[in-house]
Order: structure tokens, then sequence, then C-alpha cells
């Protein structure tokens, strides 16, 4: 099984958490970094498992304090083997902790990262739908729709092939939206995560997630879909290693 988002860099014992998951048969994390630092720390932690990946990115939240020069660094930190996507990067006028107008140029220019290097781009976006469209109008890489929550998003992420990734909240009661969201997701394109150390999920609701717990998301997943939940693994990890060009 895969994680197919985590940010291990804020677990303080991030190599205990991937052996817990492998002993659960999660044996691959893909592991995000959120600025410049913990681009960095994500790609120390790759190096140190054969079985972790680095997203790399500039959170929207960290926008107001992004320099060109920061985005050039990324660059060259996205040229490391182990550095599989652009992400997660966005739009949140949610919490709005930068300026939007810094949001977007951030967001197009991390675009425009994942067009040169030929990476995925993995989206955070929260009540920002139209704008977040907007900006991906004229992108033609891969996207991945990281934490899935807005079924708004749903008929423009089927019609251009966009993967969508379900994290712990598509378990609790009230998430039915998510889970009939799920249900109309094509089997190619269905992802899950944990984006832990948040949104634990239901059975281990309260507590700090880790990768150890994507199993309760896929359990979920499988319900809502009536597939058998070896099999929907089987398939997450196929899409994963397809969008991800994992090995």
């Amino acid at each position: 099984m895969i994680d197919t988002h985590a940010h291990l860099t804020s677990l303080d014992d991030a190599d205990e958490a991937i052996s817990r998951a492998a002993e659960v048969g999660v044996t691959r994390v893909l592991t995000v970094g959120t600025d410049g630092e913990d681009c960095r720390r994500a790609l120390s932690l790759a190096e140190r498992h054969d079985g972790v990946f680095a997203i790399l990115g500039i959170h929207p939240h960290e926008a107001a304090a992004a320099t060109a020069d920061d985005l050039a660094r990324l660059g060259e930190l996205l040229e490391h083997p182990k550095a599989v996507a652009v992400g997660e990067t966005g739009l949140d006028w949610y919490r709005d902790y930068a300026p939007r107008d810094d949001q977007r140029r951030l967001f197009a220019a991390e675009l425009e990262l994942a067009s040169e290097s030929g990476k995925p781009v993995v989206i955070h976006t929260r009540a920002a739908d139209d704008d977040t469209l907007a900006a991906l109008a004229d992108f033609r890489g891969a996207v991945v729709l990281h934490c899935f929550s807005s079924a708004r998003l749903l008929p423009t992420a089927r019609e251009r092939g966009w993967y969508v990734s379900f994290a712990g909240n598509a378990t609790y009661p009230k998430a039915v939206d998510l889970r009939l969201a799920a249900t109309e997701v094509s089997a190619d394109r269905i992802l899950a995560e944990t984006d832990s150390p948040y949104l634990a999920p239901q059975p281990v609701r309260g507590a700090r997630n880790e990768p150890a717990n994507v199993v309760y998301t896929l359990q979920a997943l499988a319900r809502a879909r009536g597939e058998d939940p070896t099999e929907l693994e089987r398939r997450i990890e196929r899409n994963a290693a397809q969008c991800f060009a994992l090995p």
C-alpha cells in the first residue's frame, strides 16, 4: 500500500513511523516539503528510506515570504531523482494566511516549474474552487487534487483526467459527500493519503495521524465503491506509480 501524501517532517519520530507503516503493509510514502528547508528535510528522509519519495513545493500559506531565489532553489531540488512531484501548491481563501495576489503568483510559478520538469502538480485548494480551476486552465501536465474536499471540482477533474486523492476525513460519519464523490472517480484516477499528521481517520480520530493509518481510508473507500479492498489497494498502487513515475 502507498500513502500518497504525508508530512513526515512534521513527525518527531518519522523513521519509526515509516517502520510502523511497513509493518501493516504501507511500504511506500510520498512525503511533502512546504518550504525550502522543509523540502531539504523531505529529501533527506527519501534518501534514507527506499520506499520514501518527495513532493517538493512552497505551500500557499508561505506565499508572502517566497522569493525568486526560493523558486530557483526549488527548481534545483526538483532535479533530485527521488523528487516526484511539485506541491503542495494552490490557493487557500479559507485561512488566508498569505495575500491572495502573492498566492496567485506563487501558484503560477510552481505550475511553470511542474511544466518545465515534466512532474505532476499536487494541488491544495480551500474555498477557492473557481480561481483554482482558472489557474489550471492552461496546465497540461498531471494534476493531483490532494485531500479532496470539494464536489464542485469533480466534473472538471473527470473531464481532464486529474487524479483525486482522499484523506482520513473521508472516513468521518458526516462525510457522506466525500464518500459519494469517491464513487464517481474513475478506477484509474483514485488515490489515498493520510495528510499526516493531520486528519486522522475515524478509528483513530483525535490521535496524531501517520502513514500506517492510510489503511483505514482505503477500507472506507472500498466500502463506498463496493469494491474488494485488496483490489482497490492494487489499483491505487498502479495509479500512484503511473502518476508519480515511481519505480
